[in-house]
C-alpha cells in the first residue's frame, strides 16, 4: 500500500508541477528571466530533482533486486566484474595486446636485449585521421574552388543582420528610443511613481530623496550646471554630467523610458522646499514659453526668407550689368 501511496504521489507532483510550468511560460512574458520570474526555475529544478532521485531510487532497488537473485542461484555478486564492458570497449577502441600475447607482434631485431613491439594504430586514432582528411578535402573545395565566405565577410553579415533587427525593434518597441528633442514631461500618476521609485534606488544617494542635494547639487531650485527643463535633464541622466567630477551616464543601466520617467520626477520636484537644500549651483534657467519659441523660429525664418531675397537680387543685378 505504501508503495502505492508513493507512487500515486510522485505521478500527481510531476503532473501538476508541469502543468504549472507550461503555465507560466504561456502567460508570462518573460518567462525564463531569474530576476522576474524566479519561481519558475524553482519549478523546474525541483522536477528535475525529484524525477532524478526517483530514478536512482528505482536503480538501487533493482540493483538489490539482482544481488539476490544471483544469491540464490549460488553466485557471489562481488565476484563479478561489472566492468567488464568497459574493458571490452576499451580492448577493441585501442587493440591492445595482453602481456601474454605480445610474443606474437615482437619484431626479430632487438637493441641491447631491448625488444620492439610491432603494435598497429589505435582504431579511434585512424578514425580521427581519416576525418581531418575528410574535412580538409571540403575545407579546400568550399573555400578555395567555390570561394566561400572568410571569417571576415561572415563577421559583416552578422553585423549587418543585427542592424537591421535593431532598427526593426527600434521601430516596434516604444521604450527603444526616445527623441530628446520632442520629448516632453510626463505628468500622470503611474510615471512619476515610477520615476520617484528609480530616483530613489539609483539618485537619491547623491541628491537625496526631497532632491535637495548632497554630493550632487540641488534638483529643486532653478539653477542648474548643465541646463534645467525635460530636454536637459534627460540628456544629463542618459549622456552623464561633466567628464571627470560629473555623474555617470545612465543610458546603459536604465531602460529610455525609465530615464523619461526619472526626468519627469525631477521636473515635478521643482519649487519644493527640501528639509536641508544644498545651496545653488550652476546659473540661473528659465523654461522658455511655448509663445516665446514660436517667435524665435518665425524670426528665424524670415532672416532665411530675407537673405533669400538679396541673394536673388544681388543675383538679378550681377546678370544685367
Amino acid at each position: 500500500m505504501k508503495k502505492y501511496f508513493q507512487s500515486l504521489a510522485y505521478i500527481t507532483f510531476v503532473i501538476v508541477t508541469s502543468f504549472a510550468i507550461i503555465k507560466a511560460i504561456t502567460a508570462y512574458e518573460n518567462p525564463f528571466s531569474l530576476y522576474e520570474n524566479p519561481l519558475v526555475w524553482i519549478a523546474i529544478t525541483a522536477l528535475i530533482t525529484v524525477v532524478l532521485l526517483k530514478e536512482l531510487v528505482n536503480i538501487i532497488a533493482l540493483k538489490k533486486a539482482e544481488n539476490l537473485q544471483l544469491e540464490k542461484d549460488g553466485i557471489n555478486p562481488e565476484e563479478i566484474d561489472h566492468w567488464a564492458w568497459v574493458k571490452s570497449l576499451v580492448k577493441k577502441w585501442t587493440q591492445a595486446k595482453a602481456v601474454e600475447e605480445e610474443e606474437e607482434i615482437i619484431l626479430d631485431h632487438n637493441y641491447d636485449g631491448i625488444q620492439e613491439l610491432d603494435n598497429s594504430l589505435p582504431p579511434w586514432w585512424l578514425y580521427m585521421f581519416y576525418a581531418t582528411i575528410v574535412f580538409g578535402v571540403v575545407y579546400l573545395v568550399k573555400y578555395h574552388m567555390l570561394n566561400g565566405d572568410n571569417q571576415t565577410v561572415e563577421y559583416q553579415k552578422e553585423v549587418a543582420i543585427a542592424k537591421r533587427e535593431l532598427e526593426a525593434f527600434r521601430a516596434t518597441s516604444k521604450d527603444a528610443v526616445i527623441d530628446m528633442e520632442t520629448i516632453t514631461a510626463l505628468t500622470d500618476e503611474s510615471s512619476l511613481n515610477r520615476g520617484k521609485a528609480v530616483f530613489n534606488l539609483n539618485c537619491a544617494a547623491c541628491h537625496q530623496k526631497d532632491g535637495g542635494g548632497g554630493i550632487g547639487p540641488n534638483l529643486t531650485d532653478k539653477y542648474w550646471i548643465l541646463g534645467g527643463g525635460i530636454k536637459n535633464i534627460f540628456k544629463t541622466i542618459a549622456k552623464g554630467g561633466r567628464d571627470g567630477k560629473g555623474m555617470v551616464a545612465w543610458e546603459k543601466t536604465l531602460k529610455p523610458a525609465d530615464v523619461h520617467k526619472v526626468a519627469s520626477y525631477v521636473v515635478s520636484l521643482q519649487g519644493t522646499t527640501p528639509a536641508k537644500a544644498k545651496e545653488p549651483q550652476g546659473d540661473l534657467y528659465e523654461e522658455e514659453s511655448s509663445d516665446a519659441a514660436e517667435n524665435k523660429e518665425e524670426k528665424a525664418e524670415e532672416v532665411i526668407e530675407n537673405s533669400d531675397n538679396t541673394n536673388t537680387e544681388e543675383t538679378s543685378t550681377t546678370k544685367t550689368k
